[in-house]
């Protein structure tokens, strides 16, 4: 009897420690991940559109991630700083700037993902992705949050920085 409680309990940690190796990675996983509530068949687009948005979002992906994560490590720096007993304002204000430069650098990529999803789309296409809410920031605020059917949902999505 002690056998079989010490095996199961083995199988049962070993599938819990290890059940996170099943996880989807960074991006937009497994049709869903980052997206704005902006379904692709609802812009009926044809299947060469496809193909180049999603080519299109995987390049985007790989330009911004190194980005965020020199955002990530620069903010840790900038709270470390800032957590010091006497902070240095110049040291902190430099780190900032860095972080700023930064955040330029992806909302620029931003800009230059949208204006080529922009160049796939067809004007009646256009039309339907600004009513779905294109350039709505996510969030709970007055600018962003669930509003009506456009949010935060699940399906074959177009992500929209």
């Amino acid at each position: 009897m002690k056998k079989i409680t010490f095996t199961m309990i083995a199988v049962f940690l070993g599938l819990l420690l290890t059940s996170q190796a099943f996880a989807w990675g960074p991006g937009p996983g497994k049709k869903s991940g980052y997206c704005r509530g902006v379904v692709l068949e609802e812009l009926n687009v044809t299947e060469d559109q496809k193909t180049k948005l999603d080519a299109l979002q995987s390049q985007h992906f790989k330009a911004v991630h190194p980005l965020r994560e020199k955002i990530r490590d620069k903010s840790a720096a900038l709270r470390k700083l800032w957590l010091q007993v006497d902070p240095d304002k110049n040291k902190i204000m430099a780190k900032q700037k860095e972080v700023r430069v930064l955040r330029d650098q992806l909302e620029d990529n931003k800009t230059a993902y949208r204006f080529e999803v922009n160049k796939i789309l067809t004007p009646k296409q256009k039309e339907k992705l600004a009513k779905c809410g294109w350039n709505k920031k996510s969030g709970f605020g007055p600018r962003g949050g669930k509003r009506g059917e456009q949010w935060n949902g699940h399906g074959n999505c177009l992500y929209l920085p």
